[in-house]
């Protein structure tokens, strides 16, 4: 593994400091051949043991003042006049006092200064770990409220099916024999019209209720991307016309099939196509795409970290419009159940949040990109299982 910047930075600069302490350690030895009686020129030594000790290294320390004793005793080697020799032992065992003393201090100072810096990466360490951990509370807690909030939805959804569904029938049934009553005028039967299309859209609130407190069990079989794809594009195909909404639809010539809920895919997919068309108007565009691409590596480890069975290639299913796009605030609360941006009774907010519930249970992944005034694009990431056996069948949320 090649070392970090950092590790770079500093490796040279300690290369530098050396190369410094070798430079003055023979230029005192010079200066000391030069004048042998003179003792001053030991106390030289001290510079090259205070730059060693800046690389903080302690055997090198060790050695650097080994040889810098021995340099300073070598000079004793050298004639002397009588009676001075006593005095040029005692000199130098001075030096040589001074030589540990400094290096002892600078290597205590030096690995003090390690030492702090090292705590001081520690509590920054564990100031980021602090932080990382505040931020994954935070989420807990917004995913516990959100919870909450879907629990009391779906008590308050149980108890409006229960209390509005009959009334809603009886209505209903009405409407529908005044509707076909000969007598009534033109703007009669546009009214009954009126009325029987609101309630449509009270059955269809209520019913994207219930779907958060009921789970059923999917019926998973091998599925073809291709007839997925052309048979939600064929039901939605006439809306998109009405609007003036251009709609394309461009499948892969690979052959991709995923081991999934036929119904609950058709609804995620339909849901994504219904939130394109109410972000685009006439003279703009919509365009589905599948296809297919090799595995990362991120998407196979994570796969054997959770036991499943190893793939080759991801479905892809990407969604693209060229409508008015999402700010940065809409985006972040995107997949936030019950958050939406359409008009009182266009929409739950709901279509989302179910998509990728089912999306995940399905081994894969939704995700979106927007910018205002370019448009949106949303990728659903799907397991490609051609050629394989088919998985035991897993319980995933209903996308109704």
């Amino acid at each position: 593994m090649e070392p970090t910047t950092p590790q770079r930075t500093a490796s040279s600069r300690d290369r530098f400091v050396l190369f410094v302490a070798a430079a003055l350690f023979v230029a005192i030895v010079i200066i000391e051949s030069l004048a042998p009686a003179n003792v001053v020129g030991a106390y030289g030594f001290v510079v090259p043991i205070l730059l060693v000790a800046t690389v903080r290294n302690r055997t090198l320390m060790v050695m650097t003042l080994l040889v810098c004793v021995l340099a300073t005793y070598v000079g004793l080697l050298r004639p002397t006049k009588p009676g001075r020799l006593v005095s040029a032992v005692l000199n130098r065992t001075v030096v040589v006092g001074v030589l540990m003393a400094v290096a002892y201090f600078a290597m205590t100072r030096e690995e003090r200064k390690a030492r702090e810096e090292e705590a001081r990466a520690a509590l920054a360490a564990q100031t980021d770990n602090l932080l990382a951990a505040n931020a994954q509370l935070e989420k807990l807690k917004d995913a516990l409220n959100r919870s909450v909030r879907l629990a009391a939805a779906g008590q308050v959804a149980a108890e409006v099916a229960h209390e509005v569904g009959t009334p809603l029938h009886s209505i209903a049934w009405h409407v529908q024999s005044l509707k076909e009553e000969p007598a009534l005028s033109a703007d009669m039967k546009r009214r009954l019209q009126i009325i029987d299309q609101e309630i449509d859209r009270v059955v269809k609130n209520v019913k994207d209720l219930l779907s958060l407190t009921r789970q059923r069990k999917p019926t998973r079989s091998p599925l073809s991307v291709e007839e997925l794809v052309q048979s939600v594009a064929a039901l939605m195909e006439p809306s998109f016309k009405r609007k003036g909404i251009g709609f394309g639809v461009y499948v892969g010539a690979e052959t991709s099939t995923v081991w999934g809920d036929a119904e609950q895919l058709q609804q995620v997919l339909m849901n994504l196509l219904t939130n394109a068309m109410a972000a685009t108007s006439s003279g703009q565009k919509v365009t589905v795409i599948a296809g297919q691409r090799p595995v990362t590596s991120d998407e196979a480890e994570a796969r054997q970290r959770t036991g499943e069975r190893p793939i080759e290639a991801m479905v892809t299913l990407i969604v693209q419009d060229t409508g008015s796009g999402m700010p940065d605030e809409h985006l972040r609360r995107a997949f936030e159940p019950f958050f939406t941006t359409k008009a009182s009774g266009d929409g739950t907010g709901l279509g989302l949040y179910l998509s990728r519930e089912i999306v995940t249970a399905h081994g894969g992944t939704l995700d979106i990109q927007s910018e205002v005034g370019i448009g949106t694009t949303i990728r659903v990431m799907l397991p490609n299982y051609v050629g394989m056996s088919s998985p035991a069948s897993t319980e995933v949320a209903d996308g109704r």
